[in-house]
């Protein structure tokens, strides 16, 4: 499949960093494209919500043998925030509003 032809997210495009992780592994690119447009836009906000390089080279890396191992959300994850198609549910705005203080600190 050519790198330019691997599906995006609902609201996010897939990022240069994972396009190149995940055509560089035949399995974990199958199981990119099996997974539903909502799944791989988790996976792609999971990877790119994060403060330094070295904790996205970590998601990346991840996302690519989690996927490998068959797994198809990220786990633990408060989901997506940058949809605007679906309210922000109160669990995820009670994470939200703990790291807002937590940074304040």
């Amino acid at each position: 499949m050519s790198a330019d032809k691997i599906a995006g997210g609902v609201v996010h495009q897939l990022p240069t960093d994972l396009r190149k992780a995940l055509t560089a592994s035949p399995k974990a690119l199958a199981a990119w494209q099996s997974l539903t447009p909502l799944a791989r836009n988790e996976w792609i906000c999971w990877d790119i919500t994060v403060k330094t390089a070295e904790t996205r080279r970590n998601h990346v890396e991840r996302t690519v043998s989690e996927l490998i191992e068959g797994i198809r959300r990220p786990c633990c994850w408060m989901g997506c925030i940058h949809r605007t198609d679906k309210a922000i549910s109160p669990s995820v705005q009670w994470v939200l509003s703990r790291q807002s203080k937590s940074s304040r600190r």
